[in-house]
Order: structure tokens, then C-alpha cells, then sequence
């Protein structure tokens, strides 16, 4: 069984962070560790309040691990101050370790900003370069490339500008356009246009990031990038397919949903 460690910030209702991380990795077959940046107070109905923890113990989290334990792959999610981007880049560096999966959270779907104002440029130059992947939404995307993004066209455009801000390969997720929901994979070379089906649910709580971590625990199976983005495609399809309607607000994808099926238990 391969390792799989995730860098982010907690989520109090487990639908996101590093309790969506944990579930996809241990779904996927992976062994799953966590490092842990922040504790967010949040529900089906949006984030109320974020502590971040101090980079000491960051650093203390990721270094207790890699001198321990092997580890195949590195998953980033949220990681809101310079000073927690500069300590996770550090550790990288350090470890040089090479498998890493980065999405670049900013803004929750309730509208709380996840990253800083002030943060942002810190996360492109000091993360970036570290990447295997580099997983932007759409709005993410236009924030790092300060371009509008409403066609396909525009999206291969943002994915070669965040190829050249050093990410090794970039999949723009085109889950906010209107039709099929089309992500561009762009490795350097070639784009190519992966294909989903657009579900018809208000439950899409942690999409972002159950695709990569599902995408971190491919790459530890030793996929390579392109088959681990589409097999964390047709992975995060299948969890909001069959999302779980929990609380008042916005539900979460349902990470069992094939282990579920297998057991006869059903989320109706």
C-alpha cells in the first residue's frame, strides 16, 4: 500500500480539507497522514472562522513524517499566510520530494477567503516550481492569470500562463461553465480536453478537493499524471453523482459512494 500525505486545513463537517483528503486517499487504496494548517468552523451553509496554526508545528507535523515514513505522493490544499507557504516549500525543498498535487484554494463556495489578499503571490512563486500539478478552478484560474475565463479557448490560454509560472502540468476545471463539464489538461505540449457529465445537484461540497487528492493517490499507484487526472475525473463524477444531502445548505460528494454499494448501504 503507498503513502499519501495531505497539507490543509481542517473541515469541522468533513466534507472538504483534510477530512475529504483522508477519505478519497483511503476510497483509492492509499494509506492516509495529514498536516494539518488550519481549523476552520464550517457547515453546510458556509465557513464562519479560520485559526491558522503556527508554522512551527507545521514544519514539526511534515518533518516527523517524511524522516519516518515513506511517502509517494503530496497533496497542498489550503495554505493561507506567506509564512505557511514559505515553511511547506521549505520542507519540499528540503525533502526533495517530487510528487506534489497542488490545489490552489482561495475562496470557499460561500464566499470566505481562504488564501490572503497578500498571499497569493507567495503561493505562485514558491509553490509552483514544487509541482507536479497545479489543479485551478476556474475563478482561481482567473485570479492567477487576471484574464476572464468563459470558453474553452480561454481555458487552454490559462493553463499554458500557469504552465509558465512553473507547474509542471496544469488542469483548469471547467465545472463552472454551463454545458458538459470539460476540464483542459495541458502538460507543455499538448491540451486535452477531459470530459465529464454535468450532475444535476446543489451537493458539491469538497469537489475541489476530492479531485486532487484523488488525483495524489493515482500518482502514488504510479499512474502517470494524465491517467491520474482522468481517473480522479471519472472518481469525482461518481461522488457527486451520488452526493449526500446533509444540513441546510450545500451537502458534500459522497467519497464511499462504491464502497457504500458494495456494503448495500444507500445515502437516500
Amino acid at each position: 500500500m503507498k503513502n499519501v500525505l495531505t497539507i490543509a486545513g481542517s473541515d469541522s463537517c468533513g466534507g472538504a480539507g483534510i477530512q475529504a483528503d483522508i477519505k478519497t486517499f483511503s476510497t483509492l487504496g492509499t494509506y492516509a497522514m495529514s498536516v494539518i494548517t488550519a481549523v476552520t468552523a464550517q457547515n453546510t451553509k458556509g465557513v464562519l472562522s479560520v485559526v491558522e496554526l503556527d508554522t512551527e508545528i507545521i514544519k514539526k507535523q511534515i518533518d516527523c513524517l517524511f524522516e519516518d515514513i515513506e511517502i509517494h505522493a503530496l497533496k497542498i490544499g489550503m495554505v493561507s499566510s506567506i509564512d505557511i507557504i514559505e515553511t511547506i516549500a521549505n520542507r519540499i525543498k528540503y525533502y526533495k520530494f517530487k510528487n506534489v498535487v497542488l490545489d490552489p484554494v482561495m475562496v470557499s463556495k460561500s464566499g470566505y477567503h481562504l488564501l490572503r489578499d497578500e498571499s497569493k503571490d507567495a503561493l505562485i512563486k514558491n509553490l509552483f516550481p514544487l509541482s507536479l500539478i497545479v489543479t485551478p478552478n476556474l475563478f482561481e484560474a482567473e485570479v492567477i492569470t487576471g484574464d476572464k475565463i468563459e470558453t474553452i479557448d480561454q481555458m487552454e490560454n490559462a493553463a499554458r500562463k500557469i504552465y509558465n509560472l512553473g507547474a509542471k502540468n496544469v488542469v483548469v476545471k471547467g465545472g463552472h461553465l454551463t454545458g458538459d463539464a470539460i476540464d483542459v489538461f495541458f502538460d507543455g505540449k499538448d491540451f486535452i480536453h477531459i470530459k465529464g457529465k454535468r450532475i444535476n445537484t446543489k451537493n458539491t461540497h469538497g469537489t475541489g478537493c476530492t479531485f486532487s487528492s484523488a488525483i495524489a493517490a493515482y500518482i502514488a499507484n504510479s499512474y502517470c499524471v494524465y491517467d491520474a487526472v482522468k481517473n480522479a475525473k471519472e472518481y469525482i463524477n461518481g461522488a457527486i453523482e451520488n452526493s449526500i444531502e446533509l444540513g441546510h445548505g450545500v451537502g458534500p460528494v459522497n467519497h464511499f459512494y462504491s464502497l457504500y454499494k458494495k456494503a448495500g448501504i444507500t445515502n437516500k
